[in-house]
């Protein structure tokens, strides 16, 4: 028999086969009554083809701002960058006018001597022998692991240079005051401890009530060594009690606001059993029922852990410094729990944002450019502009297509109105890392002749982003990706913050 014939004689059986019935006996026979195939009902079994796109896909945001924006300069060795400023012309006040043939008064000029330590960043990565295996024809994943640890690292850079903490330590948090009421809440009666943690922005933005604060970190690298940081908290303050009466009591908790703070965390419970229950962008709370945390306020160390030696100060740190010469106002602390919003001026301005611009050109001539705000205080501004009773501070264009009206109003710009010029609009934009509760506005340029000053802030670099790949120590790839750099600003009086502000 030929392969042809044998071919021929096997077609010939399957279509036999096939036109018979499912029920016939002779199928019955043989077991193969109900031998037929039907979609599987999953995209991994039976013999269905499995249509997967190559390429990983990349959904993950890297919104680096400041990254993007700030100005990058090499450095020429040392271990800091260092200058000096003229920081005053006539200081000590001497009057113009000159008698016949004589000279003048000799003027007082101030100098400061200002440096900033370069630090290290970066991250790591790795990829074994078979993840590389498995992925071919799929995707490049040594490839993917080198872009992805530049982009976590220039991600991380960006909450540095927003606020990043090296020198400004919270030191210890004071004391709570509480407030009982038998009603509003539901705590049982007896006596309850609340104890307060002051958080720095890498505190607060790596903190969750599930998660717990982190104070000081012990960090195990991908060589074997090991760093000991802080990890943002400051040292817990000692603990209050209250009285209350159940079944439906409530603690209004409020703290005293600490400079360099942009969050607290809150712990309640029986004495010496206080357990994590709220983290809030404001110097209050109003605790009304037991902690949902499970972090207790006694794990945490006895020491102030809110600053890292291992970075550099960042943005919000260099304007937040005592003596910085920046504008800085924190919100009074108004009702616990909910503090004191900004305020509409009624002429489609906020009060607290003009406190901040009229300081500036009182004390220095300038204005800011931007103010960086979060997505609460982005909604809140626009608010309170729009509740302004002045009519000239509003806008509205009427498109003339059928079905064209649309809902919503978002203010992008500020008018400041102390500048030489008359007038000088800001920018507002979101900021990802900037917690709820803070406004932070920066310049680009001084107005001063002949400052000598390129760049107001800028990164400046030792060694700019690079990539190693280590030696094979196993059968796995690994990787890192790090910069030397350090965040230089000339001049913080054209930086402001505005803190404690509550939501509304």
């Amino acid at each position: 028999m030929t392969i042809h014939h044998t071919t021929h004689e096997v077609l010939e059986a399957i279509r036999k086969s096939q036109s018979l019935p499912q029920g016939d006996p002779r199928l019955l026979a043989f077991g193969l009554e109900k031998s037929t195939f039907s979609q599987p009902t999953s995209a991994t079994d039976g013999l269905a083809f499995y249509d997967l796109e190559p390429g990983a896909k990349f959904l993950a945001p890297v919104l680096t701002p400041l990254r993007n924006e700030t100005p990058r300069v090499s450095g020429r060795g040392g271990i800091q960058a260092n200058w000096r400023a003229i920081t005053g012309v006539n200081t000590n006040g001497l009057r113009l006018g000159v008698s016949g043939g004589n000279r003048a008064g000799v003027q007082a000029v101030t100098t400061a001597d200002y440096f900033a330590s370069y630090k290290g960043i970066g991250l790591e990565t790795s990829v074994d022998f078979e993840a590389e295996y498995a992925g071919v024809g799929f995707d490049d994943v040594r490839a993917q692991a080198g872009l992805r640890g530049l982009q976590a690292t220039m991600i991380g850079e960006e909450a540095l240079i927003l606020g990043g903490n090296n020198s400004l330590p919270l030191g210890v948090t004071p004391t709570p005051t509480l407030t009982a009421s038998a009603s509003g809440g539901s705590l049982a009666s007896g006596t309850l401890s609340v104890i307060c943690v002051a958080l720095s922005l890498d505190g607060f933005i790596n903190g969750s009530v599930l998660g717990g604060v982190q104070s000081q970190i012990t960090r195990t690298n991908a060589d074997g060594s090991t760093d000991i940081f802080g990890g943002g908290a400051a040292q817990k303050s000692a603990n209050a009690t209250v009285a209350v009466t159940g079944p439906s009591g409530v603690v209004a908790a409020v703290v005293a606001t600490v400079r360099g703070a942009l969050g607290y965390a809150w712990f309640w419970g029986a004495a010496g059993s206080e357990v994590l229950g709220a983290i809030t962008s404001v110097n209050s709370v109003s605790i009304s029922a037991t902690a949902a945390g499970t972090q207790t306020a006694a794990s945490l160390p006895g020491a102030d852990w809110s600053n890292n030696a291992l970075v550099f100060d960042g943005l919000l740190t260099i304007a937040l410094k005592p003596g910085s010469g920046a504008y800085v106002a924190s919100q009074a602390s108004g009702t616990a729990g909910v503090g004191t919003p900004l305020t509409a001026d009624g002429a489609g301005g906020v009060v607290e944002i003009d406190a901040a611009l009229k300081s500036m050109w009182d004390n220095y001539r300038l204005s800011p450019d931007t103010i960086w705000v979060n997505s609460q205080e982005a909604l809140n501004i626009s608010k309170k502009i729009l509740a302004g009773s002045a009519n000239s501070a509003q806008r509205f264009i009427f498109n003339a297509a059928q079905d064209a009206i649309g809902g919503g109003v978002m203010v992008r710009t500020y008018l400041n109105r102390f500048s030489m010029s008359g007038g000088s609009t800001l920018d507002i934009r979101v900021h990802p890392n900037l917690p709820a509760g803070t406004i932070l506005m920066t310049a680009r340029s001084i107005p001063y002749p002949l400052s000598g000053v390129g760049n107001v802030f800028q990164i400046r670099t030792r060694r700019d982003y690079y990539q190693i790949e280590w030696p094979l120590r196993t059968r796995r790839y690994e990787y890192g990706v790090y910069a030397d750099e350090v965040l230089q600003h000339y001049f913080p009086p054209s930086l402001a913050v505005i803190s404690n502000i509550a939501n509304g």
